[in-house]
């Protein structure tokens, strides 16, 4: 009998890095300058673009050797587009700062001890964890460092009579809803500014009301949802999980939960707070929003007037509300070298854990590059003006409310185009930002509209490994959780849209 042969196994489809959607992006966008009318605005001193005033240039289509150049010069910056040089340094400096925190365990300890604390009244933990992580979130991106926080969650909420979707929310939602509400996140606010030569201050108190709400809406689901599983366990969406669940994690947390901080770690969770405070203090711009309040300008100019102190501390130190990428990444240079003494840390081991956290973050800086090369090709190519003019004549007739809804409806499927949060400000926002100025929106409030379609995003997308890890630690189908997110993530899109709404009139 003649032997059949074997069919092949079919290889699956797998979607390719953010890097490689980026170049191909590159190379379309190179194609376009080839077809798309060349034109230019009139700019002002600063530099912005004035309405009415497009006029058709020569054309110049970019061709192999600009496609190649275009990441590098999206890094270094050439005489039309600034570049990513001075975020991605930030990104790397804070990527080594986190480095040199979590080698003091501080921040894992910290919430080991929380949940130690609070044992026996777990539910309290409900919100104050969501709160603690959708800071972080806020602050600096917390997103992959959570994964740490599962398996100590897990077998808590379990254990006390939830399941593990509370645990997975906790962690999951807080810290996401935190990078959806951004404040200073420099992945996401921070890139996004810079691209658009704004402060990562402006708008910021709008975000912390945004924050404030959304970070509410998630804590009162989730506590709900906890509530409903707490009176009938049978109510839980993974209620045919749950003898496996006791089996696998009921005994994990006892020694996890008994952690203990010593002082020093306690000395550097203070330290790792202040840093963010610093940061916040020193980004919003205190005299545009009251013309009066120019104390730290004052107390500046006093300090370094100081006979021999002054000289001491620098001539160069920027008084907070005027601080942008430069002075921020000193910040946290200069903090991370405090942690080091603080905790007293050997040279070798600070060292290593400087580079070791910058290494981390050494994908995100060149992908900011990357993207900041399509900005490179378009206006190379003379063809920004022209989508920017199609922009303005398309967007005549909308009004300021209109067109900040439809950017944070066109940045949600954008976001699962491009994953990367920091690549996708880094591609869109240089378009996206001046048409908002045609409309009459503040640039900083298209910056809001961005970063909550990404984190909205961010909440269940299946192109996330924070998410994928997440679920595949507490050994929950991504379409469960889908099916437990889906009325929190209708009410996050409908309040964010009508914040936003309301910010576009004010």
């Amino acid at each position: 009998m003649e032997n059949k042969p074997q069919a092949r196994p079919r290889k699956k489809f797998k979607m390719p890095s953010a890097y490689t959607i980026l170049f191909l992006i590159i190379i379309f966008v190179a194609i376009l300058t080839w077809l798309i009318p060349a034109g230019q605005y009139s700019t002002d001193k600063a530099g912005n673009i004035i309405a009415h005033t497009y006029k058709a240039v020569a054309s110049n289509p970019q061709g192999i050797w600009d496609v190649f150049t275009a990441p590098i010069y999206g890094m270094i910056g050439n005489d039309h587009t600034e570049g990513a040089i001075s975020i991605s340094l930030f990104i790397l400096v804070i990527g080594g700062f986190l480095g040199v925190v979590n080698q003091t365990k501080a921040l894992d300890d910290g919430i080991s001890s929380v949940v130690s604390k609070y044992k026996g009244k777990e539910k309290i933990l409900i919100p104050l964890l969501m709160i603690l992580f959708a800071l972080g979130g806020s602050t600096y991106g917390m997103a992959e460092e959570t994964i740490a926080f599962y398996p100590l969650l897990i077998p808590v909420m379990i254990g006390v009579g939830f399941d593990k979707m509370v645990a997975v929310a906790i962690v999951l939602v807080g810290s996401q809803v935190g990078c959806l509400a951004s404040t200073v996140n420099p992945f996401a606010t921070g890139v996004a500014s810079q691209t658009l030569n704004i402060s990562p201050g402006d708008g910021i108190l709008s975000r912390i009301v945004l924050l404030v709400i959304t970070v509410a809406i998630s804590i009162f689901y989730v506590y709900s949802y906890a509530s409903k599983i707490e009176k009938d366990p049978a109510k839980s969406i993974v209620f045919n999980q749950h003898e496996d669940d006791l089996k696998r994690f009921a005994l994990d947390h006892k020694d996890q939960a008994g952690t203990k901080m010593t002082g020093r770690q306690k000395a550097v969770l203070w330290l790792f707070g202040l840093t963010f405070l610093l940061m916040i203090v020193g980004l919003i711009p205190w005299d545009q929003i009251n013309s009066k309040w120019t104390f730290f300008t004052s107390f500046t100019k006093w300090l370094q007037n100081i006979p021999v102190l002054g000289q001491l501390i620098g001539s160069n130190l920027v008084p907070f509300g005027s601080w942008y990428f430069t002075e921020i990444t000193t910040l946290f240079f200069l903090m991370a070298v405090i942690i080091m003494f603080v905790f007293k840390m050997k040279e070798s081991t600070f060292v290593n854990a400087f580079l070791n956290g910058m290494g981390e973050f050494l994908g995100v800086a060149i992908i900011v590059a990357v993207a900041r090369g399509i900005q490179v090709i378009m206006n190379d190519g003379n063809i920004t003006a022209t989508v920017l003019h199609w922009g303005e004549m398309g967007l005549s007739n909308l009004g300021s409310v209109v067109f900040i809804i439809l950017a944070y409806i066109f940045y949600i499927p954008m976001s699962f185009l491009i994953p990367s949060t920091s690549g996708l400000a880094a591609a869109t926002m240089g378009i996206i930002g001046p048409m908002g100025k045609f409309a009459g929106v503040d640039p900083s409030l298209v910056v809001t509209a961005y970063q909550s379609a990404s984190g909205w995003v961010n909440l269940i997308t299946p192109t996330s490994g924070v998410v994928m890890g997440a679920l595949a630690i507490a050994n929950v189908n991504i379409t469960v959780w889908w099916k437990f997110m889906f009325k929190l993530m209708i009410y996050l899109f409908v309040t964010t849209a009508i914040f936003l709404g309301v910010m576009a009139l004010l």
